[in-house]
């Protein structure tokens, strides 16, 4: 289980006991959310995309979308979700689970200016079931992000 990745990263920093497994899906914002009992938009997404043969990761918040044109300001391309078949070759995780923690070797994480307006953040924790209680500092500090980036359009509830 990839969660036992994660695990072992947190043990480190003696923050493993906040990661949670649950019996049902957290894989999406929503079925996070109301398990977790959080809004939405503390739920933090991690999105993969490809840059020429590589990954990087975009972390943004729950009710956040990705914006074609400040993605491409910012990254000077369009942004390519990585196909499906290969987000766990490339990252170390299942779609669902991809989280900003350990990952493999070489993929980056960028961190969005959406997930600011929160103190209380509630990332995926390496698989379908998991979620991990981080402060936005604690979040900066162990995806160890490469930095900020405004790429997200918000979206009405």
């Amino acid at each position: 289980m990839t969660v036992e990745r994660v695990r072992k990263y947190f043990e480190q920093f003696a923050l493993n006991d906040r990661i949670k497994i649950f019996t049902r899906p957290t894989a999406t914002v929503d079925q996070a959310a109301e398990t977790l009992g959080v809004q939405a938009d503390q739920i933090a997404k991690t999105l993969a995309f490809s840059f020429e043969d590589r990954a990087f990761v975009v972390v943004i918040s729950g009710m956040a979308r990705i914006s074609n044109q400040k993605f491409k300001k910012v990254f000077n391309q369009r942004p390519r979700m990585l196909p499906r078949d290969q987000v766990e070759t490339m990252t170390g995780y299942r779609i669902g689970g991809v989280c900003p923690f350990a990952l493999n070797d070489g993929v980056k994480v960028y961190l969005d200016y959406s997930l600011k307006k929160h103190d209380l953040l509630y990332p995926a924790a390496g698989d379908l079931n998991t979620a991990i209680r981080l402060s936005l500092d604690e979040l900066e500090k162990y995806s160890r992000a490469a930095g900020w980036v405004d790429v997200a359009k918000e979206i009405a509830k």
